[in-house]
């Protein structure tokens, strides 16, 4: 069982993943088995969770550490990369530059490949762990919710797996972007053919009173051909204590993180802010996800 993105997961495996990630405890379950973590790109929070979770259900990783140390460095294939890593691994959890990629690694091996992002395509992983912080917070049905989603909504592959994964349950999407980072228009598409209400906008401050979640991302520079597109809409979304004057009491503010200016560090004391306990449920969620797929 391989896990690519949301689109491809039925609203019943979504719920079955964050039912198991909310009874899960460490175990030997996995006592044994080795999961190979592979990243092209910088990553924290994911690699470190995933790396984590493995080890609380008994088993052990093995990591090919930096791209540069790698035989990458010397001109070597994914699917060769991944045909290898196969021999030594039971799952393997792969993050990489291009879109695809991970549907690619899956078509090499029969060990399960599970997306830990795929350039801006899909964070399927991350989906699952912020549904879970909502579910806890916010409603456990996840379905009469009005959500923004606010910032990168081009590139961000997170924006792209939270937005296929909530139109499963019939949440309101508000994007909230400047128009140069609109939603891509595949995205669009599929929404409005699921028959989701969205609308976009190019301010938050319109609709914060009327969100049950506010989900912030970061612009990602390193995205952007150009890196005068970039200079043109970086800091201009940013969420501060005069932001959430008139949010609703129990709006949720989430951000996958990693965040450069985003959100104000004078926000994270705010009843509101959620975003580091939404990082710390991606151990219980890919416990979860380990548990069922391996």
């Amino acid at each position: 069982m391989d896990i690519i993105n949301t689109k491809e997961m039925s609203k019943d495996d979504i719920v079955a993943v964050l039912d198991r990630a909310a009874e899960i405890e460490p175990s030997d379950a996995l006592d044994g088995d080795v999961l190979a973590l592979l990243f092209f790109e910088p990553s924290t929070r994911t690699r470190m969770s995933f790396d984590t979770a493995m080890k609380r259900l008994g088993g052990d990783t093995v990591d090919m550490g930096s791209v540069e140390s790698s035989s990458v460095k010397k001109g070597e294939t994914l699917a060769d990369t991944v045909r290898v890593v196969e021999g030594y691994a039971d799952a393997i959890v792969l993050r990489h530059p291009r879109e695809g990629a991970a549907r690619l690694a899956a078509e090499f091996v029969d060990v399960p490949v599970i997306n830990a992002g795929d350039g801006a395509g899909h964070h399927p992983t991350q989906t699952l762990l912020d549904l879970y912080t909502v579910r806890d917070n916010v409603a456990a049905a996840l379905g009469d919710l009005h959500v923004g989603i606010m910032g990168d909504l081009k590139y961000g592959r997170t924006v792209h797996s939270l937005a296929f994964a909530l139109a499963k349950f019939g949440a309101r999407i508000t994007f909230v972007s400047p128009p140069s980072l609109r939603v891509p228009e595949n995205v669009r598409t599929e929404l409005g053919r699921a028959g989701i209400e969205f609308k976009e906008v190019d301010g938050v401050d319109d609709v914060i009173d009327t969100l049950d979640v506010l989900y912030a991302t970061r612009i990602q520079k390193e995205r952007f051909p150009d890196e005068k597109e970039y200079e043109k809409v970086a800091g201009e979304y940013r969420v501060t204590p005069e932001t959430l004057e008139t949010a609703r009491d129990d709006l949720v503010l989430m951000h996958p993180l990693p965040r450069v200016d985003e959100i104000a560090p004078d926000v994270d004391e705010t009843r509101h802010a959620k975003y580091f306990e939404q990082a710390h449920n991606g151990v219980p969620v890919r416990m979860a996800v380990l548990d069922m797929v391996m």
